[in-house]
């Protein structure tokens, strides 16, 4: 088998709520999605690298250009059609992580339709099930932050992540402690703070909050291990944990009790595997954050979050909480349990609907 052609399509999407972090606030989605063809079998990819590097230094201009000149006349060349061939000839390639997570993908769901099985099944999943939370960015006003809340709380929803920053913390958690003492909560900075803020971010314990995200930047593994010294409440690393040799390092430090594992950030499933088969021995548990992806990227994401150190609830939400209309059919939902179903058919198991990617494409450039 070969691959005879591979399909890189620019699509953008509103969503049907802006969503506001420390980073700004965004009213819709510019992404890359990947597809790879060989012997009447297309295998779906996205790259979830955004329009502006806010959250990485990626974006989708980057990781076009990187796929583009790169790592498909890579796959060309080489022969490639195995996801592990392509992570081992990838590794010589500094950074661009998410470019190669989106190859990667598409790779992976080519191999497990060609296999007929579940990407669950090759990944070494457990889970018929995985447990959904769902992440509320800032919103103008208190009050409106605690109407979104209550929504998503009757919808089913465990597990409940705000997105925080300087002038967005303290007050806010505090009147959603006030309303809801029993929630599931968890906070995300999104590295907005810094090591002068130590003193406020320790007032964040008064919540019971069940992981504080990404304080810090990054590159910041020594502020973070100072932070987890002094707080009571488990720091989780989002934006640092782009290798299993970071989460290591993490580890060692004591920079953090959690690890967030996102499939773009790490450069793909191997790289995710390895965090997490690290942070299973280690008795550290992970969960998948997720980029707001569309339907074909949260059904990767499902697959991997089947894995059993996947032990908190993940940023896995209904197709709803983010598009009028998914890319996929059918839709992914929220069960009853406020849990999500692992498909069950082959590689991602949910349905591309071709004219809704058709309509949503901005750019499209066939290479073979």
């Amino acid at each position: 088998m070969k691959i005879e052609k591979i399909e890189l399509s620019i699509l953008e999407l509103p969503y049907v709520h802006f969503f506001e972090t420390s980073f700004g606030r965004e009213h819709g989605r510019t992404f890359i999605l990947i597809k790879v063809f060989s012997e009447g079998i297309c295998g779906y990819g996205e790259v979830v690298a955004e329009k502006l590097p806010l959250y990485s230094y990626e974006t989708t201009s980057t990781a076009w250009l990187i796929l583009k000149e790169l790592l498909l006349p890579l796959v060309f060349e080489k022969g490639i059609i195995e996801p592990d061939d392509f992570y081992k000839q990838t590794q010589k390639f500094k950074g661009h992580l998410m470019a190669k997570a989106g190859l990667e993908l598409a790779l992976w769901d080519l191999k497990a339709k060609r296999e007929g099985l579940p990407l669950s099944k090759l990944y070494g999943g457990t889970r018929k099930e995985v447990s959904s939370g769902v992440s509320v960015g800032i919103q103008d006003t208190i009050p409106q932050l605690l109407d979104r809340i209550d929504s998503f709380l009757k919808e089913g929803y465990r597990r409940i992540k705000v997105k925080i920053k300087p002038g967005w913390d303290i007050k806010a958690c505090r009147e959603i402690r006030k309303k809801h003492p029993d929630l599931t909560l968890q906070a995300d900075a999104n590295a907005a703070y810094k090591v002068d803020d130590i003193e406020l971010l320790k007032k964040l314990d008064e919540f019971d909050l069940l992981m504080l995200e990404q304080p810090f930047s990054g590159d910041d593994l020594w502020d973070h291990s100072r932070l987890q010294k002094e707080i009571k409440t488990a720091i989780c690393l989002d934006e640092s944990a782009v290798s299993a040799a970071k989460v290591r390092k993490a580890y060692e430090m004591q920079s953090c009790r959690i690890i967030n594992i996102k499939v773009g950030r790490v450069g793909g499933i191997i790289e995710a595997r390895k965090i997490h088969d690290f942070c299973q021995a280690k008795g550290m548990p992970v969960w998948c954050g997720g980029m707001l992806e569309t339907g074909i990227g949260r059904a990767h994401n499902i697959h991997l979050a089947s894995l059993p150190n996947f032990k908190l609830s993940n940023d896995i939400s209904a197709s709803k909480r983010y598009f009028t209309q998914d890319l996929i059919d059918p839709a992914v939902e929220l069960t009853e349990r406020g849990t999500i179903k692992v498909p069950t058919g082959p590689g991602i198991g949910v349905f591309p609907v071709e004219e809704r990617i058709k309509r949503a494409t901005l750019k499209q450039e066939t290479f073979s």
